[in-house]
């Protein structure tokens, strides 16, 4: 039997169609809903809400606000720090409207802070101040609701809207964590780090190391008025200076300012038309400042301070010459290094603590206190102190210049290394008949004397005789322009390069004819130290060169410049400004010979040293008054160390100037060693090998005893 299975009928091909035609037209009205929606939204956009969004567009804005970088450390040579910065924190706020909101009387036009604004500042002010006084330093000056207020400078009249406002630095550790657990309570408030500057309290070459003040009251000197023009061209936000950032104004810490400020960082920030903040866009760290490496030696500085100090109050009590000196009141000194022109003391006395400064202003009782000494007298007079009479710190070389005085002659061929002159105590000079007569100090007669003698015997007579009227006789009126040139040769009368700020070139008076009375007389009184009025580190500089015989080198008062990783950036060396070649060996062995001055402060010394005393005289308060002025270096033969030293109204430079350096010779001495030998490495041998003897001969002792216990 057959089965038969009937089949299913196949599906209708038309419904199948029908299907997919409405699938695909569902999916073209979509599209085309979605593109009309698209259409009508890019309308609206464009011709309702574009004027609107240009507007907004328009007047966003993004403004760059500073971040002040940390300064770098000014080290002396051995390392210490004698200027550096630690890191603070403080609390800034960035306003919004709800602080700032303005309305306009309608009656007088007068616009003030909204009564909700107001309210809403002094309700701030007021938590901050009851936040401050339960967490910060009960010793520090209590903020006032109104300190707060006018720091938040609500009426935009010290800085722009946008710009965060200090409300208070240097917060405890106490207050830090009070405000980042309460961020949220406090809207617009931030702690920011930043630094504050510190001085070595030891007061260690405080004119020299210079002090800071903020940028916005530095706008006197050159450096920061070329800045300022600057700014104003400049987009990078990174060289931009905040009012409030403190900048070098005096001594290394102007003439380092670009080193040791390194580079600001900086926020971006978004703000509305109204210049107000709106959020943070993007904020740049700032870069460390490079720190500065003196060649000044801590120790050495120390002493010399102290010795000018104590030889000012010695001079007070003890009488030079028949009479005691309390008129000299202020000294200066000078040390460097004959074969690398490094400065290793630098000292102007009375000095004072440069931290006054880091406060950002003065009290009054303050600055009267160091208006006279606040400026470096090693390179200035100005403002660097001043005798009982008002002499300043640049004086008369006095007889410190008859070294250079012997050299002319003998290089002009006015006599030789053996010629003779017999010195009578007196010179004279002028038209016959009117004739001026010069005489040796305390009238003196040294009669028969060669040059070296002459420079040891300290002369008048000779440098008139010998020098100053032979300087005319040969050249007449053109003698000067002589005489000059050979003083700038030796860094008397330019600059020393020394690169501090406001160095003074010194007072010539040799080119003031009409002065002098006319050239003969410019001449002769030039001969022996009446002329020309010098800065101690000029004289220093003068010393050094007449120890490299000719060969005059740039003082160093910086011997590298690191940065922040402690890489080296900059290394300084010796340099060579100028040398004179036109001198015979003889004429310097001449010389060298010469600066034999007897001086007591010296008397055991261990090395023969080259050196010449000198008391000028100038006018004050209608009497001549002596100052004491003194030049040496040593050894002799194998220069290693040039001091200058000037007491002013000290008296013969033998008993004020001189005792000053000997200290000076013997710190050097002891750090360095003038013979290359340190002494206090031979003090630390000896005192080892002194120990290991005591020990040994206790040893032996002990042992001694102990045989004869056995015995």
């Amino acid at each position: 039997m057959s089965v038969f299975r009937k089949q299913a009928s196949p599906p209708d091909e038309s419904d199948n169609k029908s299907s997919l035609g409405l699938r695909i037209n569902v999916f073209f009205f979509s599209t085309f809903v979605i593109f009309c929606v698209i259409i009508i939204r890019l309308a609206v956009l464009q011709f309702v809400e574009g004027p609107t969004l240009t507007d907004v567009e328009t007047s966003r804005d993004t403004k760059n606000v500073p971040l002040a970088s940390m300064r770098g450390v000014i080290y002396a040579a051995g390392g210490e720090k004698l200027a550096y910065s630690t890191p603070v924190q403080s609390l800034y706020i960035t306003l919004t409207k709800e602080y700032t909101a303005k309305v306009t009387d309608k009656k007088t036009g007068v616009t003030t802070l909204s009564p909700e604004a107001k309210a809403k500042s002094e309700a701030l002010a007021a938590s901050l101040v009851a936040d401050f006084n339960k967490y910060g330093d009960p010793n520090a000056k209590k903020l006032t609701k109104e300190d707060i207020i006018e720091t938040m400078d609500l009426d935009f009249r010290k800085s722009l809207g946008y710009m965060a406002r200090r409300i208070k630095a240097g917060l405890t550790s106490k207050e830090v964590a009070y405000f980042m657990e309460h961020k949220d309570d406090y809207p617009g408030l931030e702690i920011v780090e930043e630094s504050t500057r510190h001085y070595d309290k030891g007061t260690v070459a405080v004119q020299t190391v210079g002090y800071i003040k903020p940028f916005k009251s530095s706008s006197s000197l050159d450096i920061y008025q070329n800045i300022i023009s600057a700014m104003k061209n400049n987009q990078d936000p990174g060289l931009t200076y905040k009012d409030d950032e403190f900048v070098g104004f005096d001594g290394l810490e102007l003439q380092y300012q670009r080193d040791l400020r390194g580079q600001n960082g900086y926020q971006e920030i978004s703000v509305n038309p109204q210049n107000m903040a709106e959020k943070i866009e993007k904020v740049v760290p700032p870069v460390k400042g490079n720190d500065i490496w003196t060649t000044i030696n801590k120790s050495i500085q120390l002493k010399t301070e102290q010795a000018i100090t104590e030889q000012i109050s010695w001079l007070h009590s003890h009488a030079v010459q028949g009479k005691t000196h309390p008129d000299a009141l202020t000294g200066y000194a000078v040390a460097m290094e004959v074969d690398t022109g490094n400065i290793v003391a630098m000292a102007s006395m009375p000095d004072y603590d440069t931290n006054i400064w880091t406060t950002g202003s003065l009290p009054t009782d303050v600055w009267n206190d160091i208006i006279n000494n606040y400026q470096n007298g090693t390179i200035n007079p100005i403002s660097s102190g001043t005798s009982g009479n008002g002499l300043r710190s640049v004086l008369l070389m006095g007889s410190t210049i008859k070294p250079l005085s012997v050299l002319v002659g003998l290089n002009e061929g006015f006599f030789t290394t053996t010629s003779g002159y017999s010195d009578k105590g007196f010179a004279t000079f002028g038209k016959a008949g009117h004739e001026t007569k010069v005489r040796n100090s305390s009238g003196h007669v040294y009669g028969y004397l060669d040059p070296a003698k002459a420079i040891e015997k300290s002369s008048n007579v000779f440098m008139v005789d010998m020098v100053g009227k032979k300087l005319y006789e040969h050249y007449q009126d053109k003698g000067i322009d002589v005489w000059d040139k050979y003083m700038k040769e030796f860094g008397l009368g330019v600059s020393t390069q020394s690169g501090l700020p406001n160095e003074f070139l010194g007072q010539i008076n040799y080119t003031n004819i009409k002065a002098a009375g006319s050239s003969q007389a410019a001449l002769v009184y030039a001969s022996f130290g009446q002329q020309g009025s010098y800065t101690a580190m000029q004289l220093a500089q003068y010393a050094s060169t007449l120890a490299n015989e000719g060969q005059r080198i740039k003082p160093q008062l910086v011997s590298k410049i690191t940065d922040a990783n402690g890489n080296v950036v900059k290394e300084f060396k010796r340099e060579v400004l100028d040398e004179v070649t036109t001198f015979d060996q003889s004429f310097w062995k001449e010389i060298k010979q010469g600066m034999n001055s007897d001086v007591t402060a010296f008397a055991d010394f261990p090395y023969d040293f080259a050196r010449k005393t000198g008391t000028s005289q100038q006018l004050a308060k209608g009497q001549l008054r002596d100052n004491g002025v003194f030049i040496a270096f040593a050894p002799r033969n194998n220069p290693k160390l040039a001091v200058a030293v000037v007491i002013p109204e000290g008296g013969f430079g033998s008993n004020s100037a001189a005792p000053v350096a000997r200290k000076i010779f013997d710190a050097y001495d002891w750090e360095y060693g003038l013979d290359g030998v340190p002494k206090k490495n031979v003090q630390s041998a000896n005192d080892a090998n002194g120990e290991a003897t005591t020990k040994k001969g206790d040893s032996a002792t002990t042992n001694t005893a102990d045989t004869t216990s056995t015995h």
